[in-house]
């Protein structure tokens, strides 16, 4: 016969904590550098912040940034302030300092960043008119005879002088003058009736 008191061990009570995490009890335990940070925020928050708010020009959130980095630092070094006699705030206030330093030389660093927005509402040079004006004047320029358009481009669009616009062309000096005169007065009119007006 099996003994029931060998094959079935007497229960024991239950620990409370045996059934939780080790991590879920962290919260409920201050460890000398929670105890540490308090003392440090109660003591010196208040002073600390009004004095990186003259290093910021009065910004508030960039102040609050400076201040919580600050807090930061000293509790990673925990150890090294606990063995400090003295006070800290010394400590406190130039690593806040070289926090602003370091943060405007890396701002000046980088370029400048601008939000985009402003942009849009902003006129921009529009080749769209340039090219309509272009199409607009080619237009026109079909419409006249062919010695005048020929007279035209030669003086107008190539930049030669009415002699050698006349070598050119094959013919004399004052009928190049002649044409362009009734060219660019026919040209007028062809660019009136388009809706261009000077």
């Amino acid at each position: 016969m099996v003994d029931e008191r060998r094959a079935f061990p007497a229960r024991t009570p239950l620990d409370p904590t045996a059934c939780v995490r080790k991590d879920a009890l962290v919260t409920e335990r201050t460890t000398p550098d929670d105890a540490l940070m308090r003392a440090l925020y109660a003591e010196h928050a208040g002073p600390l912040l009004a004095f990186v708010l003259r290093l910021v020009a009065g910004d508030r959130h960039r102040a609050e940034d400076v201040v919580q980095e600050t807090l930061l630092r000293a509790w990673r070094n925990a150890d090294q302030l606990r063995r400090s006699g003295g006070s800290l705030r010394p400590w406190l206030v130039t690593v806040a300092r070289r926090i602003v330093i370091d943060g405007h030389r890396q701002r000046r660093a980088r370029p400048h960043e601008v939000d985009a927005a402003p942009l849009h509402v902003m006129p921009a040079a529009d080749d769209i008119d340039r090219a309509l004006r272009q199409m607009t004047i080619s237009d026109a320029l079909n419409d006249l005879t062919d010695a005048h358009r020929a007279a035209l481009v030669e003086t107008y669009f190539k930049g030669r002088t009415v002699s050698e616009a006349a070598e050119v062309l094959g013919v004399p000096a004052g009928t190049v003058r002649s044409r362009v005169f009734y060219a660019l007065r026919s040209l007028k009119l062809s660019l009136e009736e388009r809706g261009v007006t000077a």
